[in-house]
Order: structure tokens, then sequence, then C-alpha cells
């Protein structure tokens, strides 16, 4: 997570995606993207343009690219702030204070009863919509029985080859999958993802696309049928919404890749507030926030957890009012579980 305070006393947040790659994030905030920002004007207009192009040989993407992606993301943070309204009302007047998430479920170990077992658990707490992390058959066919005809997805890493992903996803045809994420490697192979989602439909990807325009390419040469790009990679909230355009202009659903817990958690939510809820063909609203199903004794924020704690029986969560993202940790449990920090001035 990256904090950023102005002159004038205001505090945006914003995240970069970690997980293995931590290290190497920390290392491009502390001693490269950070610096560049420190003693400059906050405005989204300028800084960020002028930060990419500065960054450029670094490619699009990877943690030069994820920690510019935090530092997009809080200065959005403070753009609304100073306008004194919700970072969603400042992009577009009018958006919704509403939206529905789903649950993302961790990897069983393709146990069909440990996956039923959990599928049940995120039904019982309000969730109307599933995604998987499975790859076999008989995982994903005991979730379907365990959820009856609720939307239900699978991301299954890269687990295949082309040719090994069409005979798999052919034989999950009965299973009425809405989509499948990442079906090969590498992920953004656009020949393979192209053949792949005209015979079947429902490929997603774009978590690992290389940043907006590589995006935007596949969307454009109909190699997806669902765009998931992740805030805290792609570029930040400037990026996203690059991409929520092409996906209007080319009519594909944008469904944001969001295994966060903080800022990028609440960036995904606002930018999915600023249009009208989709539906599927029989009514049931698309699967809008992914919501990692992972039960915590102790929670940062109110929405770290909505189903612990902010969501309703049909799975929907109010976003909140409070000027910018919204996010406002809890000071003791963001210092008891700190590993790290540094101050850049």
């Amino acid at each position: 997570m990256v904090k950023i305070r102005t002159t004038n006393g205001l505090t945006g947040w914003g995240e970069a995606f970690g997980h293995k790659s931590n290290p190497a994030t920390w290392a491009a905030l502390e001693e490269i993207v950070g610096p560049f920002f420190i003693g400059q004007e906050t405005g989204i207009a300028t800084s960020m343009p002028a930060a990419e192009y500065s960054f450029h040989a670094f490619g699009r993407t990877g943690p030069v690219h994820y920690a510019l992606s935090a530092i997009d993301i809080a200065l959005w943070d403070l753009e609304a702030q100073q306008a004194e309204v919700t970072l969603r009302e400042y992009i577009e007047p009018g958006s919704r204070d509403q939206i529905h998430a789903y649950a993302s479920l961790v990897h069983y170990a393709e146990d069909p009863h440990e996956v039923s077992s959990h599928v049940k658990q995120a039904q019982s707490m309000g969730f109307r919509a599933f995604k998987l992390h499975e790859s076999t058959r008989e995982a994903i066919a005991a979730a379907r029985r365990s959820i009856g005809s609720a939307p239900l997805m699978v991301d299954v890493n890269c687990a295949w080859d082309p040719d090994s992903a069409a005979q798999a996803i052919a034989s999950f045809e009965a299973l009425d999958l809405l989509w499948v994420e990442e079906p090969i490697f590498p992920p953004d192979s656009t020949t393979g993802l192209r053949e792949l989602n005209a015979r079947f439909a429902n490929i997603s990807a774009g978590e690992n696309h290389s940043g907006v325009a590589g995006l935007i390419s596949a969307m454009e040469s109909k190699t997806l049928s669902f765009a998931q790009p992740s805030v805290g990679k792609i570029g930040g909230i400037s990026a996203m919404l690059r991409v929520r355009q092409a996906g209007k202009r080319l009519g594909i659903p944008v469904v944001p890749h969001n295994f966060y817990y903080g800022p990028a958690l609440l960036a995904s939510a606002q930018i999915l507030a600023l249009d009208p809820p989709q539906f599927l063909i029989n009514g049931t609203p698309l699967p809008e926030l992914e919501i990692p199903f992972v039960k915590w004794e102790q929670t940062l924020h109110p929405l770290h957890a909505p189903h612990q704690s902010a969501m309703d029986q049909n799975g929907r969560i109010e976003l909140p009012q409070a000027p910018g993202l919204g996010f406002d940790p809890d000071a003791k449990i963001l210092e008891k579980y700190l590993v790290k920090r540094v101050l850049l001035n």
C-alpha cells in the first residue's frame, strides 16, 4: 500500500500488486517510482503521463508498472477528495452506490467435497455468484450441484496448452460456466485465446496482458468475451478507465480482476459503480466485484471482507460515501500487522 500526503493536508491511498513479486514492487516504489513524484503536482492529467513516459523503457507490465498503478490510484483518491465527492461521482456523476459482489474461492486441491463445502458456505453468507480456482471437471461439477443455476466461473491459472484447453472446456460445457479465465500459457497468447473464444464464447483474461494497449488489442481481435484488467497491475484507475471505454465501444463486459483487500479493492468497486448493472440472459445480474473468499479474525476496513460485515443476502454491497476512494483503515489493525514501512520526502 502507498499513502501520499499533500502539502495542503490531504492523504491519498493506493495499492500495487505484490504477491511473490513483493520485494521487486517494493524496490520499484522506494527507489525508482516514489522519488519521481516527490515535490510534484498531484494532478492526474499531467503527473501520470509524465511518469509513464519517463518509465516506458521498463515495459508495460512488471514491478515498475505495478508501482505506477499504486501511485495513480492514490492520485485519483486525492483529486476526488479535493472535489469533496466520492471517486465514482468525480468520474461519472450519477454513479451507483451499490454493486454486486461475487465470491472468489481459493484452490482446494481439486477436492470435490472441499469445493462443495466452501461454495455452500459462500452461498449462505449472501454471495449469488462464484468463481473457482479448480481445473478438473469433478471439482467444478461439485460446485455446480451445490449452487444450482447461479453464475459459476473458473480461473484455471494458465493450466493448459491450447489443445488441452479445448478438450477440458468442451468437457465443461454442460456445467454452464459463465467464463473460463486464463485457460492457456502464456496468458496473453492472442492466437490461442482467439481460437478458444471463437469456439466456446466464454474466454476471459486481462490480468496478465501487457498494459492497456495489449489488452485492448486482444479485445479488438475478438480474443475475449470478458476483459479482466487488474487495477494494481495495469496502470491504476487511469488505465482501467481506458479499458472501460474500449469495452463500451466493443460491447465486451469489463469485470476487474480483484484479488485485493485494500485501496485496490475499493478502486475496482468505484470503477464498477460508474455504469448501470448488466444482466445475463436469464435476468441474473452480471457478477461484478471479485471478493476473495477468506475468513478473517480481524478486518482492516468495512469492505475488506464484506461477507463478514457489509453485504446483504442478495450479494450486494454499499459503497462508501466519503470523498475519494473511501478507504479508511483501522489504524490499530494496520499497525499490528505492518511488516515494513518507508517514508520518502
